[in-house]
């Protein structure tokens, strides 16, 4: 990855989706215009002019559901593959031995290779851990917001298990945290603790990204999640919503219509669902994906992420959401711009986020790429990238042969 920092107040020659080529001027990294290419005027200063002719443009992807500070750590632990919970025993085991440092090490590098391939904007899900210490993760992936400043926005979710005290919890949020989450279906009680998140979002007026329904067959949380805060206007997401996508065709309807009434996002994370999940199938192997289908036809907000990079929840990864956006395409049955709407704009929205890429008013957050169309883009994920965060080129990637 290299880059100058440039701040280009003109991208010339680029294309788009339709087919057109256009002209984008960029005026303090919001997009000015776009116009039909050779038609902007040029800066005399040829530093201002980056010239993208063979590159689409697109809007920079976003990362809904990340965990950076267990990316990576798969080498380190060696766990048993294909199993949920046996995954959380051993993540919980080397976490309790991990020092702030680490954790640092560890997310920095997935940052980076995350706007390398073209992320912008990244919400990350960060243990609450035991021991004396369990703010330890929050303070890292901070010190990481810090460090990378002006070329990703992060937003961090703790995460929090069922046996992480309130008190924790809350502690949390004056440590960083932008809101809270916890995977309620796999407490010993999983509608006291959806409940418990639940009264800590609106005590604290926070984000509350849960981890739901990650199973082919037990509990459903989802419509007790959508009916309570159906009346809410802070954001709430749902990411997983794997027991969605098994369900009966009656019951997943009524689900989803309280989804899409509630305003709830659902994010669909199909590397690491379709890795875990489905293990004890020896025939008709299930997919582990949500209803991704049924919810984009019935108007849901929907998003999706890569989740886990490299840790015992799934040994795969390449950081890059062209790879999302394919299984999405194969797995999910989504045409390629449905797939990547969703791991770009959709994304977007559901974090809360504007939309970007070449509109005018937008932050100039762009993936440019070399490829003649957007199917073209997903299949080949060509390595010629460059990618700009509120109009700075944050990376720049090339390939020889």
């Amino acid at each position: 990855m290299t880059t100058n920092g440039e701040r280009p107040t003109l991208i010339q020659g680029a294309h788009l989706p339709d087919g057109s080529s256009v002209d984008v001027t960029i005026d303090a990294g919001v997009v000015a215009s776009v116009l039909p290419a050779g038609t902007a005027p040029v800066p005399t200063d040829a530093a201002n002019v980056l010239n993208l002719d063979g590159h689409l443009l697109l809007s920079a992807a976003a990362e809904p559901h990340a965990h950076l500070d267990k990316a990576g750590s798969w080498d380190a632990i060696r766990p048993p593959m294909g199993d949920l919970r046996a995954a959380i025993v051993s993540w919980r085991d080397y976490a309790d031995t991990m020092s702030e440092d680490d954790i640092v090490s560890r997310a920095r590098a997935q940052v980076l290779r995350n706007i390398r391939q073209g992320t912008t904007a990244i919400r990350s899900h960060v243990d609450l851990l035991r021991g004396e210490d369990p703010l330890r993760g929050i303070r890292a992936i901070n010190t990481v917001r810090d460090e990378l400043r002006g070329m990703v926005e992060i937003e961090i979710i703790s995460l929090i298990p069922a046996d992480i005290p309130t008190a924790v919890v809350e502690a949390s949020l004056d440590a960083g945290a932008d809101g809270i989450g916890a995977a309620a279906h796999l407490a010993p009680e999983p509608f006291a603790e959806l409940d418990r998140m639940l009264s800590i979002a609106e005590r604290n007026n926070c984000v509350l990204d849960m981890h739901t329904d990650e199973s082919l067959d037990e509990v459903v949380t989802l419509g007790v999640l959508a009916e309570r805060t159906r009346e809410w206007t802070r954001n709430v997401t749902a990411g997983h919503c794997v027991r969605l996508g098994t369900v009966d065709i009656a019951l997943r309807d009524g689900l989803i219509e309280s989804v899409v009434a509630s305003g709830v996002g659902v994010i669909a994370n199909p590397i690491t669902n379709l890795y875990l999940q489905g293990w004890g199938h020896e025939v008709a192997t299930p997919r582990g994906l949500t209803a991704v289908r049924a919810l984009i036809d019935a108007g849901a907000r929907f998003a999706a992420g890569a989740d886990n990079v490299r840790d015992p929840f799934n040994p795969m990864g390449r950081s890059d959401a062209l790879e999302t956006a394919m299984l999405l395409v194969v797995a999910g049955h989504l045409t390629a711009e449905e797939a990547f709407h969703a791991v770009s704009d959709g994304a977007r929205e559901v974090m809360g986020l504007a939309q970007a890429g070449p509109v005018p008013g937008a932050p100039a957050d762009f993936l440019a790429i070399r490829a003649t169309h957007l199917t073209q883009a997903i299949a080949e994920a060509s390595a010629d990238r460059v990618v700009l965060h509120r109009g700075r080129v944050v990376a720049r990637t090339t390939s020889h042969s």
